[in-house]
């Protein structure tokens, strides 16, 4: 069930003291006793805004999720050639993730736990998908199943984010675009 309302100041602590806790301790370690006291706000509290810790978590996915896809629609700029939108999107990802590292660990929790129960998630049929669809449909990439354009790209972006945060490797613009050209090489259409 996606947000409707807008995050309040204790919404968005609580969100963020979950991210901080799922990280450390994973979803089983997290309590909602424990997300109320790194959140500085009564456990009440977070009963007022969520019935359950599954709740919790999955309205957590929604509104990260449906933030990424609003950067991706952000990013499309149709007066821009295919591949500039695409290395924008991918540049846009990575940034995203590896100024946000709770939000890519959870990502990958949330997307590998029996808390995925949709495995049709907005990803396979949102902007991402409409835009391989459509680059195929061009001529601009070779035709693959989009879903498994979405799938290469959120990995790239993913391990390349792992690998500048969680790592004593250094990667600078050059390297990012050599990450890129790899990946756009696969899929372009020559």
């Amino acid at each position: 069930m996606a947000m409707q309302d807008p995050v309040t100041d204790k919404k968005k602590a609580i969100f963020d003291s979950t991210l901080q806790l799922i990280r450390e301790h994973g979803f089983h370690g997290t309590s909602m006793n424990g997300v109320a006291k790194n959140a500085s706000v009564a456990t009440g509290t977070i009963y007022h805004y969520f019935e359950s810790k599954d709740q919790l978590i999955c309205e957590i996915y929604d509104y990260y999720r449906d933030q990424l896809i609003k950067l991706i629609e952000e990013a499309i700029d149709n007066s821009q050639a295919f591949k500039e939108n695409f290395q924008r999107i991918w540049f846009i990802l990575y940034h995203y993730y590896t100024s946000n590292t709770n939000i890519l660990i959870f990502f990958e929790q949330f997307i590998n736990s029996p808390y995925n129960t949709d495995r049709d998630h907005p990803a396979h049929s949102g902007p991402l998908y409409d835009f391989f669809k459509k680059g195929m449909d061009d001529g601009f990439l070779k035709q693959i199943e989009p879903r498994i354009a979405i799938v290469l790209t959120l990995s790239s972006v993913s391990s390349t984010a792992k690998l500048t945060n969680f790592s004593n490797f250094s990667m600078d613009r050059g390297d990012l675009e050599s990450v890129f050209n790899v990946l756009w090489d696969g899929f372009v259409r020559r």
